[in-house]
């Protein structure tokens, strides 16, 4: 094991202690302008119908069942393979919470860990988070974290933003624009993926450039923090889109390339792999938001990878690509907001610094 109880580099050394979200406590989105922001167009009108009549209530017991299922599963194969497996502690999010300037009527989940933590090194750093609606997800994680703390890790928790109205475009046009303005700096955790010396950090609807300036400032000459942005007009967090699987390979979505391909990779060291198309059935309710959660997946080490056991044509091309896929069902708990890098936040994987470019 290593030496530090937190410590992790990048997305592929062996993992040995993770976060799993829990299922419990989660609502349905209330409806905002930010969160409309990734809504595919065709379905932003019958979307707002539901979450103004549903948002903060419970999602539906049929779902949370099978979800349940799926998740024990996944924990099973995590300490089946001698991964160490930590849970947050749930919290209702059917309460109404607010500051003094904004109120939402519920919450949202503590399903999907990826979006409010990141190790960098031997640092648990807490994301801003851009919706009102997710404010206040990260106390589920505070005990895990206190607990990590005092066994020697460092903690950090990005400036809590004001959210307030200046922050948010409410006319913003698709596709030309974020709906996020630059008044105060904002991230979420997924929207950053890790490849030892140098971070990746996707400009979204939820992280802006002055979020990622932050993250500049606050990490120092260590890393070097590259922005990057996708042809995505929906574009929410870069693990569906832009995935290192090992040293020398990242795993692209053919739907979202990137603008502009960051300096690092033209030197010829890295292999772009492109993700096949998902099996995931064409009228799977909200299939638009779904289908490239196929390539939300969780490495092991530089070979293993868990990836959801419908998605054949993938896995087949994960093995010719040299990898050990490890089939695991999951595709109700798309509905809580995500797949495996989702569900999870790695805190310890055996290995150490490196540049990989």
């Amino acid at each position: 094991m290593t030496a530090s109880v937190v410590s992790s580099f990048n997305e592929w050394d062996p993992l040995e202690e993770i976060i799993v979200g829990t299922l419990e406590g989660s609502v349905e989105l209330p409806w905002d302008v930010a969160l409309q922001a990734v809504v595919p167009e065709r379905d932003i009108e019958s979307t707002r119908q539901y979450l103004l009549a549903q948002g903060g209530k419970p999602k539906p017991e049929r779902f949370r069942v099978l979800a349940q299922k799926e998740l024990d599963r996944f924990i099973a194969i995590l300490e089946g393979e001698g991964v160490v497996v930590k849970r947050p502690d749930p919290m209702p999010h059917d309460k109404k919470h607010a500051t003094p300037q904004w109120e939402s009527i519920g919450g949202n989940a503590q399903s999907d860990p990826r979006d409010v933590l990141i190790v960098i090194g031997n640092e648990i750093l807490e994301a801003t988070m851009a919706w009102r609606s997710r404010y206040f997800e990260f106390l589920s994680y505070r005990r895990l974290i206190k607990e990590y703390f005092k066994q020697g890790a460092k903690w950090a928790a990005a400036p809590k933003p004001q959210l307030s109205d200046e922050l948010y475009k409410k006319s913003h046009v698709r596709g030309q624009e974020y709906v996020l303005t630059e008044f105060e700096p904002v991230f979420d955790a997924a929207d950053i993926t890790r490849c030892g010396k140098d971070l990746f950090v996707q400009k979204s609807h939820v992280t802006n450039e002055f979020g990622i300036e932050w993250l500049r400032s606050h990490l120092g000459d260590t890393y070097n923090v590259h922005m990057v942005e996708f042809a995505d007009d929906r574009a929410l967090h870069i693990d569906a889109t832009f995935v290192p699987l090992a040293p020398g390979k990242v795993l692209v979505n053919p739907d979202r390339p990137l603008k502009h391909v960051p300096e690092v990779f033209k030197r010829g060291r890295w292999e772009f792999l492109t993700a096949p198309r998902t099996t995931l059935p064409a009228g799977f309710q909200l299939f638009t938001n779904f289908q490239w959660l196929s390539m939300n997946m969780l490495s092991l080490d530089e070979k293993r990878v868990i990836v959801e056991e419908s998605e054949e044509p993938l896995i087949k091309a994960l093995r010719e690509w040299g990898f050990d896929p490890i089939p695991c069902p999951f595709r109700t708990n798309y509905r809580y907001g995500g797949s495996f890098h989702c569900a999870t936040v790695d805190i310890r994987r055996r290995g150490t610094l490196q540049s990989y470019f």
